[in-house]
Formats: structure tokens, sequence, C-alpha cells
């Protein structure tokens, strides 16, 4: 660990030796966006866990399980030395690529309503998704550091991360998920443009996807459907566009203040999906505009606070841990961009749950999990900090009484 000079092996002890704190701001946002979950978990779950006759709080009870799991996740995180995933990029996305593959495998890749996305083994099944985005992340972080004049000065720097991005988001669509593919990609975008990529480079970059992103929402029927119910819910209501009709219908039922915490109507077997990828309706519909809003308000102070560490690692010249802050912001700030988008009817269907809120086991724990990360990145820059003020402190000379 670096602060002043490379080649000072005494900085380096002074960074390794010195205390930091782990960021309270975040970490309160954080906490606040998963106790809400918890409440809206429970309201939005318990019709559907009475009509298949397993208890009426089962998914609540599975949602706690899941988020203590990811607690113990986020402390691993938290306490992972960022030195240490630099050096083991290359065989943590190797890790991603096993996991993305094994889906497909016979026995262990599970097929669940059409989409081969899960890993079962035994009674316990995990969408392998959810751990790539963070290790494709730390790679990429890695990456824009060992090659960063590359990124910053030729269109072949930036070809590189984005082809290995390419290849994960094939695998995604093979399986096939096209959300998860599109927000993989948008986050590598992101962070090669945060990394120095200059315009240019990115706009024939997308000059050139754009045509293929096109085919491919356009060659499979389901997504033409979901294309065209989001354009006119209304124009079949009781059959394409019956999701969407039902989440607005919750929206507007909602007004400013709700009608109250337990009185949705619409999460009575009318929204499908509603304790995960349509929570977002049912929270409007019992907290109203307010409920709405204290969500936007908690998920922009999270990822704001995410990107101030990350800007706070840039200027300390620790760019691995500040691309690390960015990306795993950009890809907690994009998914819940999208949910929130696809709940109001703004965006299109795309299957992606609502961060920290949405009931489910893969994305609750590594959601924890990245949480715990940019604990750790905010952990280092003030551990750094702290190092600086006591070597200026020994510094300066002594102030001596005459």
């Amino acid at each position: 660990m670096l602060l002043l000079s490379p080649a000072s092996d005494l900085q380096a002890q002074r960074v390794d030796g010195a205390r930091g704190h782990y960021d309270l701001v975040l970490i309160l946002a954080a906490c606040a966006l998963a106790s809400l979950g918890v409440v809206m978990v429970g309201s939005s779950s318990i019709a559907v866990a009475e009509g298949m006759h397993v208890g009426a709080f089962h998914y609540l009870h599975k949602h706690l399980a899941f988020l203590a799991i990811g607690l113990c996740a986020a402390l691993v995180a938290a306490r992972l030395e960022l030195s240490w995933l630099e050096r083991h990029a290359l065989p943590l996305l190797l890790l991603g690529a096993v996991l993305l593959l094994l889906v497909f495998a016979p026995v262990i890749g599970t097929r669940i309503n059409g989409a081969q996305r899960w890993i079962r083994l035994g009674p316990f099944g995990f969408q392998s998704v959810e751990a790539v985005k963070i290790l494709v992340v730390v790679y990429l972080a890695s990456y824009l550091v060992r090659h960063r004049d590359d990124v910053q000065g030729t269109l072949s720097g930036v070809l590189k991360p984005i082809g290995i991005a390419s290849l994960f988001a094939a695998l995604l669509l093979a399986q096939p998920d096209f959300g998860s593919a599109t927000l993989l990609m948008a986050v590598v975008l992101g962070m090669v443009w945060l990394g120095g990529a200059r315009l240019r480079d990115l706009a024939l970059l997308g000059m050139a996807v754009t045509p293929l992103v096109g085919w491919l929402a356009l060659s499979q029927d389901y997504r033409v459907k979901r294309l065209t119910s989001f354009l006119d819910p209304w124009a079949d209501p009781f059959k394409d566009g019956f999701q969407l009709t039902q989440a607005l219908i919750a929206v507007g039922r909602g007004e400013w203040f709700g009608v109250g915490l337990g009185g949705s109507v619409q999460k009575l077997f009318y929204l499908p999906e509603a304790h995960t990828d349509f929570i977002l309706a049912v929270l409007a519909e019992e907290l109203g505009f307010v409920g709405i809003l204290c969500v936007l308000l908690l998920f922009a102070l999270l990822i704001g606070r995410g990107f101030a560490i990350g800007m706070r690692a840039l200027e300390q010249n620790r760019h691995f841990a500040a691309y690390c802050a960015f990306g795993l912001s950009l890809m907690i700030g994009l998914q819940a961009l999208v949910s929130i988008g696809v709940n109001l009817g703004v965006l299109p269907t795309k299957g992606l749950t609502l961060p920290l809120i949405s009931s489910g086991g893969s994305s609750v724990i590594m959601t924890c999990a990245a949480i715990g990360l940019l604990a750790r990145v905010s952990y280092e820059v003030s551990r750094a900090d702290n190092a600086m003020m006591a070597l200026v402190a020994q510094r300066q000379p002594a102030m001596v009484r005459p």
C-alpha cells in the first residue's frame, strides 16, 4: 500500500500499520434499504405464500435467512485486502466464467421458467450471474490500472475489456438473460469511460454495437412482446400487458401517502412477482409517492457515497480502489434504476430485482457482498488518510517554548 512515493517502503509500512474506519453513511443507507426490504417482502409475499400453502411468512423467513448469509458475505468482503483482490483478479475472472458455464452442466444446472440460470447443489440454488457481476468489476478495475495509458490513448485498449465483457454477455444471452447481459455491458462501458477512455472511441463502439443490440432485442418473440406491451400495455391488458397494467394500477392507487402498510389490493394475486421484480409497485401502493421518494433518496445516498469514496481514492492515487468503488456503485445504481423504471412503466420489463429490497437469494447475498467491498474501499481510503496525517505530524518541527 503506497501513499506518497511508490518506492518508499517506510510509507508503505505506515499505511499498513495505520487504522481506518468504515464509512458510516454508506452502511446506514444500506441498512435502511435492507430494513425497508424486510418490511415490504413481509407485506407483499403473504398472499403468495398462503396461496402456495407454505405458511404466511414463508418468503419473509427465507429473505431473513438470505440477509443473514449476505451479512456474513459482507463481513468477509469488508475484511479482504484490496491488494489481494488486485493480485488475483484474473483467477477470479476465470472463476466467474466457470460459474456461468456450470449452469449448462447436467445435474448441476437447473432450468426454471424456461431459463438456464441456476446452479443447484442439493437443496440450495444459486444464480451465478450475481457473483459474476462483482468478479467482472474487480477484474476490470485491475485492467484499468495495468493498462491505463492504452485505455486513455488507443482504441485497442478499450476493445480488450469490451471484448471480455462481450464473451460473458454471450454466455448470459445463451441462458437466456438479456437483462443481466445488458446491465453487465452498461457497467463495463461506464467503468471504461471513468477510466479515461476517449469519447470518440466509445462513440465508435456504440455505433457498431447498437444494431447488434437491436437485433438481439427483436430476435426472440418474448422480447418483442415485452417491447410492444411496454409501449402500449393497455392495448392487451389481460395478456401481454397484464403485469405492467397491474403495476401501474398499484402505483396509481398509492397517490401521495399510500393506502397503508399491508393494505395493497394488487398483491392479492393480481400483480405477478409482487415480492420480487415488482415489489416497488406494492411499495408505491402502500406507502405512496412519499415511500417512492424515500427509496430514491436512499439509493441516491448509497450510490453518491460510493462515488465519493471512489473520488477520494483517486485523489490518493489508489486507482484500483477507486475503480472498484465506481464499478460497484454503477452496478447497484443501474440495477436499481432499471428496476424502478420497469415498475413505473418507463422501461421495458427486464426481470431485474430491486437491490436490497426485493425478495431473492443470490441477488440479496451478492448485493450485500458488494456493499461489504465498498465498505472495504472506504476503510482503506480512511486508513491512508490517517497514515498521511500521522506522517505529516511526525515531520513537523517540534514547537519548543522559550
